[in-house]
This record gives C-alpha cells, sequence and structure tokens, in this order.
C-alpha cells in the first residue's frame, strides 16, 4: 500500500462510492471496509467510517464524515507514518508558516491544503479483532489533534 493517498470526504455513501468507482475502471478493487468499534460524531457503532480501495492501480480512502463535505475537506492528502518522530517531523513543517491544526490527525497548510497525518498502527488499532481495542484507541483519536502513537497504544492497551 502506498504511504500517500488521496481521501474523498462522503457524508455517509463512501462504501456505495467506492462500489460505484471500482465497477467503473479496470484494475480496481476495494481493499478494505473499516466500521466504527463505537459511536462518533459521524454515525454509530458499526457504520463504515473508512473505504480503502485502487482505482487503476493508485490507492484512495473514502471517509464518511457524517455530512456532506464542507469547508473544503472534500479531498486531502494522507501520510500513514511509521513512527512518531515522522508524524512530529511532517506536523511541524505542515503547520508552520500559517498552517493550522485541526483534529483527528487533520491539519491545513499554510494554503489551505487539508492534510492527514496518521501513525501506521492505526489503522491496525482500529481493525484489531477484540472490539474493546478498537473502541478504546478510536476515542482516544477523537480526542486528540495531533495524533500520538505511544497514547493510542496505551488507550488500545486499556
Amino acid at each position: 500500500m502506498s504511504r500517500v493517498s488521496t481521501c474523498l470526504w462522503f457524508g455517509t455513501e463512501a462504501e456505495a462510492a467506492a462500489r460505484f468507482y471500482v465497477a467503473l475502471v479496470p484494475e480496481s478493487r476495494i481493499t478494505h471496509v473499516q466500521r466504527s468499534p463505537g459511536p462518533w460524531p459521524g454515525g454509530a457503532a458499526g457504520d463504515v467510517v473508512m473505504v480503502s480501495f485502487t482505482l487503476g492501480g493508485q490507492h484512495y480512502a473514502g471517509l464518511n464524515g457524517g455530512q456532506p463535505a464542507e469547508y473544503g475537506f472534500a479531498a486531502s492528502i494522507s501520510v500513514l507514518c511509521a513512527d512518531q518522530a515522522e508524524i512530529d517531523r511532517l506536523w511541524s513543517a505542515l503547520t508552520a508558516d500559517g498552517g493550522s491544526e485541526i483534529m483527528c490527525g487533520w491539519l491545513r497548510d499554510r494554503w489551505g491544503v487539508p492534510w492527514q497525518i496518521v501513525p501506521e498502527i492505526l489503522p491496525r488499532l482500529l481493525a484489531d479483532p477484540d472490539p474493546g481495542v478498537a473502541a478504546r484507541a478510536f476515542t482516544a483519536m477523537q480526542e486528540m489533534v495531533k495524533l500520538d502513537i505511544a497514547a493510542l497504544e496505551r488507550a488500545a492497551a486499556g
């Protein structure tokens, strides 16, 4: 999987849109559907939160934001980071000189482009077969601005 991808924001139809897109474009498929382990601002436990898919070999993510895209979040650049040092380096550079922090690992750079700076471990924690682990990690993530790997792991561990 590519470490850098485009994330498309949907109200609640990310999975339907992804299924439509992959049916249209050759060499395309849905690679993962992430369901919420608990309630969240965009919906209820069990709702689809994120859909990972490829279109013609290019990786995309579809995020259900709970309401139609507003404030320019319809697309963002998402970067999976190997460690906290990489998260901190990107976060610092992207929020410098007029960039702004948002929440849940999201920020805007100085040109207003939305970014998601995500630790590689987060998708694994959210997909943990133990629903308690996934729910604790998800709740912790929702309370953060810049994501903190150690805090996510502590939350997941209980």
